[in-house]
């Protein structure tokens, strides 16, 4: 046995704020820390169980909690869950459509979410010139995940009222409506923008990678106006000296020029985007690499504070043919990635060697028993060895225990 498993388990003085989820990845965190994580570590966690069943029962008071937990212990790690549309809201009987939870944890910590792809060797991008990860830095504030909707049902106008601290009212016309419709009002503040642009330069000074930075500022005027001057002024301001000794660079380009410019690139950049495009584009990446439950997730706030997360759904169709008593072949790394980096973390902030080098060995094991040729299915389609071992959820999650 590995020198891990014959020796006393390894202890955490400060915890990690564990935030539980829904559906297959919750089957599979539970089956992670039954056979990774247990048998080594005396596992030091406060607990948060985020399935919908919960939020539901406490009026999502509990993601608030989990939120400023993470504020408090500065570590937490987060299994995928399920952000309820009207299928849901009938499937699980719940009280009201509540928002996402990952919205809910961003909007609490504020910050940056950075994601990139876990690449193998036997597992090739599907655009054949990109040799090097990309790196997504996600806004992790305000926008699409905070806006306030309603549904318009008759005629009549819709106005923006600004009502400032000594009662003045500033009105702004929306649109007038001759019938149905919608409406949506989006937010965003200068210091979080400022917080996430220091966020992408300091990473990227970290990296010594360059920098990009997309938005639509032909289009949205003032407000994505906004993220690019004060990208351009903290850059011309703080950093260009520095970027300009490491030999690196930053640029600001349309989002839609971005997306050109990066299917034609060779990769190994960190690419900056709003709230919502970096959902997207994060997903479109990690899929042209390999696949969603193959990308590191970790979402850093102003206060030094970190939140690592599986960064994709609960994989809803292999949860029912579990239910069913079927056996699936559900990729777990993602989320076996997300404790190893918790506890790197941990073991940083704390001065823990130990716990940071069994996130490193848990990595090299996850990496290894995929170079070896023993995979989920979801890898065993795309991967170069002609004859790979496809196992099952719980297979694979063993095969790399024997690795560990």
């Amino acid at each position: 046995m590995s020198e891990l498993n014959s020796a006393k388990k390894i202890n955490m003085a400060n915890p990690i704020v564990e935030l539980d989820g829904d559906e297959m990845t919750r089957i599979i965190w539970d089956i992670v820390k039954k056979e990774l994580i247990l048998p080594y570590v005396d596992l030091n966690t406060v607990y948060y169980d985020l399935g919908l069943e919960n939020r539901d029962k406490t009026d999502d008071q509990v993601t608030i909690d989990a939120a400023n937990a993470i504020k408090k212990y500065r570590v937490g790690v987060k299994c995928a869950t399920i952000t309820p549309n009207a299928f849901r809201m009938e499937e699980y009987k719940l009280k009201r459509m509540y928002k996402s939870p990952n919205g809910t944890l961003r909007e609490i910590l504020d910050g940056t979410v950075f994601r990139t792809p876990i690449t193998v060797n036997c597992v090739k991008p599907c655009v054949s010139n990109w040799v090097k990860p990309i790196t997504i830095a996600r806004h992790a504030y305000g926008d699409l995940y905070s806006a306030t909707e309603s549904k318009i049902d008759r005629e009549g106008t819709v106005e923006v009222i600004f009502t400032d601290k000594s009662g003045k009212e500033e009105k702004k016309k929306v649109f007038t409506f001759e019938g149905g419709g919608v409406i949506q009002c989006q937010y965003n503040t200068e210091e979080s923008i400022t917080k996430f642009a220091k966020s992408c330069f300091n990473y990227a000074v970290d990296m010594k990678q360059d920098l990009w930075f997309s938005a639509k500022d032909t289009i949205s005027k003032v407000y994505d106006q906004l993220f690019k001057e004060t990208f351009d002024s903290i850059f011309e301001n703080e950093y260009k000296e520095k970027f300009d000794e490491l030999g690196i660079k930053y640029f600001y380009t349309l989002i839609d020029d971005a997306v050109s410019r990066v299917m034609h690139s060779e990769g190994g950049f960190i690419w900056a985007c709003k709230n919502y495009d970096g959902d997207v584009m994060s997903d479109m990446v990690a899929s042209a690499f390999g696949a969603l439950a193959m990308m590191t997730s970790v979402l850093v706030s102003p206060d030094g504070c970190f939140e690592y997360e599986a960064a994709h759904g609960t994989v809803q169709r292999h949860y029912y043919r579990y239910r069913e008593g079927e056996k699936t072949s559900t990729n777990s790394v993602a989320t076996i990635f997300a404790w190893a980096g918790a506890f790197k973390k941990r073991g940083q902030l704390d001065g823990n060697d130990a716990l940071v080098e069994f996130g490193e060995k848990l990595i090299a094991a996850t990496v290894k028993t995929i170079e070896s040729g023993k995979m989920t299915k979801d890898l065993a389609a795309i991967t170069t060895f002609p004859n790979p071992t496809v196992l099952n959820t719980e297979e694979f999650i063993l095969a790399i225990k024997e690795n560990l």
